[in-house]
């Protein structure tokens, strides 16, 4: 039986390892065999290892596991689950299942190459049982490894494998128990997870979007997908090479109206972005983005429930959602930047651009000029509607905006019309004049309504 206490991976792994109830199998492609290697090397590894396995080679793997998926992909993972279950139950139900629960843990990792050119990335999955011949669950992990050497990221694979099968057995009271032991030694500071995906009956009282939500909440990614249609992927997987409208803002009001409004706002927003790339690109994707952290230094952090509910409120009028750990819009440029260098777009009403321009950026060495830098690098413009001049006031109660001063037409004030006193305002009409900063129209449908 596990201890009480925190266990280091070494105790972990020769918990498992002396526990007569757990067997299982272990295939890994990529990033060596870390993960069996822990229980291998703590003692006791016949009393847990059956087989262990790793299929470097394109054409070994595509005999065991299919041909036609990448190889470091959920589909590919899936295949490899399926394969290695099967042959589990088939060679040892008979014999050890009546006293055994079995496991299978399966990754398929891209950890940095030799040149340092690709994308420290992967997939891990785990299908257990929780007592003898029950049936199975799973778990499954999209991870990016931080860690700047090939070594490093191996060895933080093997903590989190262990960490994994580990908590499956021992840790599954509660999601929070569940994450925290998932997380020891080696998430935050050196893998991200920005996905998760859980399926059996330990889990079916679980809810899976806050679970995804407790990802960001948490500090275990830096961004998480809500789809409006079909199920959730790893945020690469939504944007991989494309062309992005990014959408910020709180969403505080969640009744159809209000939702249908911002739905129109991005939409004009992806039509004007499609115009400068021309009709024959493929169609920008639109995102809205909200943030896990508090819009000012005074205000609490939102709380999951708030978060799910504002997210509800946009999938269902048709938006998909990313949920940022970080407000910042330029840590949103560079999570996006990630994954493309296609054209982004942020499409913000003026109050949100003077609310960046008021900022203070004390984390940053050159406050708001690195700011700047960072988040219009790569090819970042920001569409910027006009507001209701009532609406602006009332958006910057609170708000240390004073030198701001602005025109309206129609009771409207666009970005033109903003006025900010030297020396910010030198600054803010170069954004405006190098179309940075780009006014656009209210679609016709709002400009009724204004």
């Amino acid at each position: 039986m596990p201890s009480a206490q925190k266990l280091d991976t070494h105790h972990k792994a020769l918990t498992l390892n002396l526990d007569p109830s757990t067997f299982g199998s272990f295939a890994e492609i990529g990033a060596g065999q870390e993960v069996a290697h822990w229980f291998l090397v703590v003692g006791g590894a016949s009393g847990t290892v059956a087989k262990t396995i790793s299929a470097y080679d394109k054409e070994v793997s595509d005999d065991l596991y299919g041909s036609g998926t990448r190889y470091v992909s959920e589909q590919r993972l899936e295949a490899m689950l399926n394969a290695e279950w099967a042959q589990l139950l088939a060679e040892l139900g008979k014999t050890r299942g009546p006293q055994t629960r079995f496991f299978s843990f399966v990754d398929t990792v891209s950890a940095r190459n030799f040149a340092g050119t690709n994308d420290p990335h992967g997939w891990i999955g785990l299908r257990f049982q929780l007592q003898p011949g029950g049936p199975p669950n799973d778990v499954v992990l999209h991870i990016n490894m931080l860690d700047p050497a090939n070594v490093l990221q191996q060895e933080a694979i093997g903590i989190l494998g262990v960490n994994l099968i580990y908590t499956a057995f021992y840790e599954l009271q509660t999601k929070e128990s569940f994450l925290a032991g998932l997380a020891q030694d080696v998430v935050k500071e050196r893998i991200e997870i920005d996905y998760v995906d859980l399926r059996g009956p330990a889990f079916e009282r679980w809810d899976r979007r806050t679970l995804l939500a407790d990802l960001v909440h948490g500090g275990f990614a830096e961004a998480v997908f809500f789809p409006s249609e079909g199920r959730a992927v790893p945020p690469t997987e939504a944007l991989y090479k494309k062309a992005v409208v990014l959408a910020p803002g709180y969403f505080g009001h969640v009744d159809p109206d209000h939702s249908q409004v911002h739905m129109r706002l991005l939409a004009s927003a992806i039509q004007e972005l499609r115009k400068e790339l021309g009709e024959t690109k493929a169609a920008p994707a639109g995102f809205f983005c909200l943030t896990a952290a508090p819009l000012t230094p005074d205000e609490p952090v939102p709380e999951i429930p708030d978060l799910i509910r504002r997210i509800d409120a946009l999938l269902a009028a048709g938006g998909d959602v990313l949920l940022f750990r970080q407000g910042e819009l330029y840590h949103m440029t560079s999570l996006v930047n990630r994954y493309t260098q296609a054209p982004v777009r942020f499409v913000a009403g003026v109050s949100l651009i003077i609310r960046a321009f008021e900022d203070i950026y004390g984390n940053l060495e050159g406050r708001l000029l690195e700011a700047l830098s960072r988040l219009f690098a790569e090819n970042v413009r920001i569409y910027a509607y006009p507001m209701a001049a009532t609406e602006l006031r009332e958006r910057l109660k609170g708000v240390s905006a004073g030198g701001w001063e602005w025109s309206e037409t129609n009771g409207l004030v666009s970005a033109s019309q903003l006025r900010r006193a030297p020396p910010l305002g030198h600054l803010f009409a170069y954004l405006l004049a190098s179309n940075f900063l780009v006014p656009i129209q209210l679609p016709a449908a709002l400009k009724a309504d204004a």
